[in-house]
């Protein structure tokens, strides 16, 4: 049981709907103007990557955007291809500390952060 998306050629509302079996899209009708001239379009979609692809993606010479250092995923990918690319053996414990620090529990070493 699918759930597809429509565009309504009157409104250019798109909007989506279950379909349980191919007879209901005759059924369909805009939720904005009640037309019945919809077309089904194609739904966006994400791809989910290993770390390792993530990695092996990723440039560290590339500007990023503010959110890109917002994201939990993104702690210490910087470190872990950099140091990779010059050949740095990060070894289980850098692995470790960058997943506490994801999670939200950094390492208590007497440092701190910017204030």
């Amino acid at each position: 049981m699918p759930i597809y998306e429509y565009r309504c050629k009157s409104c250019g509302q798109i909007m989506s709907a279950l379909i349980r079996k191919k007879e209901d899209e005759a059924s369909l009708q805009c939720d904005r103007c009640a037309e019945r001239k919809l077309v089904r379009i194609f739904s966006r979609f994400a791809v989910h990557k290993t770390e390792k692809q993530r990695l092996d993606e990723f440039d560290t010479r590339k500007p990023r955007r503010e959110s890109f250092y917002k994201d939990d995923r993104n702690i210490g990918l910087w470190a872990q291809k950099r140091l990779g690319d010059l050949g740095v053996d990060l070894g289980d414990k850098f692995q470790e500390t960058v997943e506490k620090a994801r999670s939200g529990k950094l390492p208590d070493n007497g440092l701190t952060g910017p204030g």
